[in-house]
């Protein structure tokens, strides 16, 4: 988990997310996260919450659109892959593809549509308190 939150925190695609929008606290999330996880790849059935609310929420504040998941997705899978090998690693970059796809389609089903062309995602610089880069 921390590899991966070490990457996508700093991330110029999708770090604003979780910095700026999210103000993810990273030592609050990692136990709910991790078990999330747990529960998936290892049935241990300690996760309980609805994941998706979350994501919804964001959303409410900027729109997530696919490139945004398919950042998280590229980071995801580096982290896995650099930590992880075998069945298990493979279920936890599938399950995340299925997640990521699920979550993006119902996020579009309570986005209103734009009233002008959409942009490309755009590269922020962020989380570098005392520099002067917000």
């Amino acid at each position: 988990m921390r590899a991966f939150y070490g990457r996508a925190l700093t991330d110029p695609i999708i770090g604003f997310i979780f910095t700026d929008v999210a103000r993810l606290d990273l030592e609050a999330h990692v136990p709910t996260i991790a078990s999330f996880w747990e529960t998936i790849l290892l049935g241990a059935r300690s996760y309980s919450g609805g994941a998706f609310h979350p994501h919804a929420t964001l959303n409410a504040q900027v729109q997530l659109r696919a490139g945004h998941f398919q950042r998280w997705l590229l980071l995801w899978h580096a982290a896995v892959d650099e930590l992880f090998a075998g069945p298990r690693a493979e279920q936890a970059k599938s399950h995340a593809d299925r997640v990521a796809f699920a979550f993006h389609g119902r996020l579009q089903t309570m986005t209103p549509a734009p009233e002008g062309p959409l942009t490309g995602l755009a590269i922020t610089r962020h989380g570098r308190p005392g520099r002067g880069d917000r």
